[in-house]
């Protein structure tokens, strides 16, 4: 199996690609630039889902559902957010289909005009804030902390399955707070669970800053990111958190009586993640024979294969496997015991390194006859035998070792590919000849940040959290700069 993928090294785009399809992850659908997520792809996001959702409700948040249309009036309230979307909204304009009386299957029925519009999400703070306005009327009815798993649609022309579909899930954080203290903390805490997240189950370093005015969310005051670098050498934003003021409240007219007895508008945030983070697991991690998952976050955390000739051989190697099953499960491991008879040990093999399963114990008659069994792990492709005593709590040790080899090694990689550069010609050679983040100071101006990006395709990606002030010259202008910030070329 992982023969068919092409290795990175020939074309990383074509080689994630065939990783995604042949690895049983997702597949295109008839719905141009939408995707299937097939049920191994949704077993991980799954997993992911179950833990964010966890820390989200471990810092006090709740779980809720809005609608899916929104009225295109909501969208012109605020003036930033409607420019930031306009370009990606699909508008539904008609609620019945007719036969066609040609006998052509079935049209859209004239005379089933909507009296307006309605938008497929994009993102929901339009409809969110419509809403509160109708729970908060005093400072004794905030904050609310409100959550949300659910689908948007943006109508995207150049798509790749979980880096960029037309459709795609997520969940979306949307808060509202008495003061804008509270709000600022509320999008910073948010931006620290997704960096614990992606560091501590996906095994991905991520750096912490503010985008730039330029990149910031339509309608935010500031919009806080984390930003991974995947193995080409290209940024992917992995997940943000927006401060957005008191924007939404004012366009909705969202006001509270304080404790002073007067009445202001709510402050707010809102903070989401994507099924993109599919994407930036498999680029950070996955090696040329396929999906490289760090255990926490893979469905079969380990396989079991027989190696028989004879059923009789089967039998007893059933009994020892069948134990370790249980023993593995009973420390709340996820195992499975491979007796498919249809296909040969070989074949499994390429078939569970192909999906990243951590660990696969292999089982033979000379095995049990010596009292072990064999033990490969996917990130190293290494291979030993452990004896069967104790046999399970040494595997759940492998797994922990696992999956903080897989962190090192990407945290090893990132940290190589942050250079610093004081010249605009330094930093261009940077971006061909080495790509990963550019460490180089900026004058500030979206004039210089749009300059750079239209002449070497890199942007801001960030400016990182706890950047020391460093007096400089703008490497594209000259003009002064008092700090350096974070360009890479992304998805």
């Amino acid at each position: 199996m992982a023969k068919e993928l092409t290795p990175r090294s020939e074309n990383y785009s074509q080689w994630y690609n065939d990783l995604v399809v042949k690895a049983d992850l997702a597949e295109t659908s008839a719905v141009r630039g939408c995707m299937v997520i097939k049920p191994y792809g949704y077993a991980i996001w799954e997993k992911m889902q179950r833990a964010l959702d966890d820390m989200f409700k471990e810092t006090g948040h709740v779980n809720a559902y809005f609608p899916l249309l929104i009225p295109k009036s909501f969208l012109s309230r605020e003036a930033e957010h409607v420019e930031g979307f306009a370009k990606e909204c699909a508008v539904v304009t008609h609620h019945r289909l007719m036969n066609d009386p040609n006998g052509k299957g079935v049209v859209v029925d004239p005379e089933a005009r909507l009296e307006e519009e309605l938008i497929i999400r994009p993102t929901s703070e339009t409809i969110i804030w419509n809403t509160y306005k109708n729970w908060i009327s005093s400072y004794r009815d905030l904050p609310i902390l409100c959550n949300q798993w659910a689908n948007v649609m943006r109508w995207e022309m150049r798509t790749r399955l979980f880096l960029r579909t037309a459709e795609f899930l997520w969940q979306e954080g949307h808060t509202a707070h008495a003061t804008r203290e509270e709000a600022e903390e509320e999008a910073q805490k948010m931006l620290r669970v997704y960096a614990d997240f992606a560091e501590k189950w996906m095994a991905v370093p991520v750096i912490k800053g503010v985008k730039s005015a330029n990149e910031r969310f339509a309608g935010a005051l500031d919009t806080y990111t984390i930003e991974a670098l995947m193995q080409d050498g290209k940024a992917l934003q992995s997940g943000t958190s927006h401060f957005l003021g008191q924007n939404f409240a004012k366009a909705f007219d969202v006001q509270f009586v304080n404790k002073e007895n007067k009445l202001e508008y709510v402050w707010a945030t809102s903070w989401g993640v994507s099924t993109r983070l599919m994407g930036a697991l498999i680029m950070s991690h996955s090696d040329d024979n396929g999906l490289v998952l760090p255990p926490k976050l893979a469905p079969i955390q380990v396989v079991i294969v027989p190696i028989y000739k004879k059923e009789e051989e089967l039998a007893a190697i059933s009994e020892k496997a069948l134990q370790l099953v249980a023993d593995l499960k009973a420390l709340g491991i996820s195992v499975k015991f491979d007796d498919n008879d249809q296909k040969k040990p070989g074949w499994k093999f390429a078939e569970y390194e192909l999906k990243g399963v951590p660990v696969r114990v292999a089982m033979g008659p000379r095995d049990l006859e010596k009292g072990e069994a064999e033990i490969a792990r996917r990130d190293t492709l290494t291979k030993e035998q452990m004896p069967f005593e104790g046999l399970a709590q040494r595997i759940k040790l492998l797994l922990d070792e696992i999956q903080d080899n897989i962190y090192r090694k990407a945290l090893t990689f990132r940290d190589s590919m942050i250079t610093c550069v004081d010249s605009y010609d330094e930093f261009k050679r940077v971006l061909i000849e080495k790509g990963g983040f550019v460490s180089a100071h900026w004058d500030g101006t979206t004039e210089t940040e749009e300059k750079i990006k239209e002449e070497t395709k890199a942007t801001i990606r960030c400016i990182p959290f706890g950047n020391q002030p460093e007096e400089g010259t703008c490497i594209y202008s000259g003009k002064p700069s008092h700090q350096r910030v974070l360009f890479a070329i992304s998805y």
